[in-house]
């Protein structure tokens, strides 16, 4: 069955301007255009347009999508069998807030109780799924599953203070590397600062520290592109400036 812009727009639940800058951005172009200047699509686009929006689903970037789609190794059905594992994770996700809500009802109705540990549960196992699904693969091939599982365990373990304790932490080094990053200097005193505030952060988390890692780490940010992308978002260097200060904090240089 062939479709215009608008039946595809209705069939998808999505604007005719959308389809049309998939069309400008050439993530998704029409099986041809007919004489009246109509875009037309086909069950090859309809199947596309499937899989952009399931990654769409899960937060991908249309550049990111864009590079996956166009591939030439991309297999379409190993993709729904990926978009499938991915979504069931989310479902589990949900399962569990859904729990901790209906726990945390009960707890304020009498009914049972709840130790502050078992509040945070859904919010900590959630925050693990984020982070397996952005970096684990990189974060696994560096330090091994059993490191990642270890710090996984730690942050399940987190209480209430050392929880709020690592969100503040992480709000202050945002701020410090801020200003140590406008003097230009990562021995300066404001870098060493925040270097030694990412490392209070990371003890949260990890099951030991050491400087190695803590350097190597800091190395990870400036190879990655999506730790690139995440520090230099309002300040293009802050990740290099950050990886400096580290390795000069810790006196390991990879």
């Amino acid at each position: 069955m062939e479709y215009t812009v608008q039946k595809l727009g209705r069939l998808a639940g999505i604007s005719t301007r959308t389809l049309r800058y998939y069309d400008e951005i050439g993530i998704l172009k029409p099986a041809r255009v007919n004489s009246s200047g109509y875009r037309i699509y086909g069950e090859a686009e309809v199947d596309r347009l499937q899989q952009i929006l399931f990654y769409r689903e899960l937060g991908m970037s249309l550049e990111a999508i864009h590079e996956i789609v166009s591939a030439p190794q991309f297999n379409g059905l190993q993709a729904l069998m990926e978009h499938r594992e991915q979504l069931i994770g989310k479902r589990k996700q949900l399962d569990l807030l859904i729990a901790n809500v209906d726990k945390t009802i009960a707890s304020r109705e009498g009914r049972q109780t709840m130790t502050d540990q078992e509040k945070f549960e859904g919010f900590k196992q959630q925050l693990i799924n984020e982070n397996e699904k952005k970096y684990g693969q990189e974060i696994r091939e560096k330090y091994g599953d059993e490191t990642v599982e270890r710090s996984n365990k730690k942050l399940k373990g987190m209480t209430e203070e050392e929880y709020a304790e690592a969100t503040r932490l992480a709000e202050e080094i945002t701020a410090v590397l801020a200003e140590a990053y406008e003097t230009g200097d990562p021995a300066g005193e404001p870098a060493q600062k925040a270097a030694e505030l990412h490392k209070r952060w990371l003890t949260l988390y990890w099951s030991e520290y050491s400087k190695e890692a803590h350097a190597g780490l800091a190395q990870m940010y400036v190879d990655d592109e999506r730790f690139r992308a995440y520090y230099d978002q309002a300040r293009p260097g802050t990740a290099e400036f950050l990886r400096d200060a580290i390795h000069i904090y810790t006196g390991v240089t990879k």
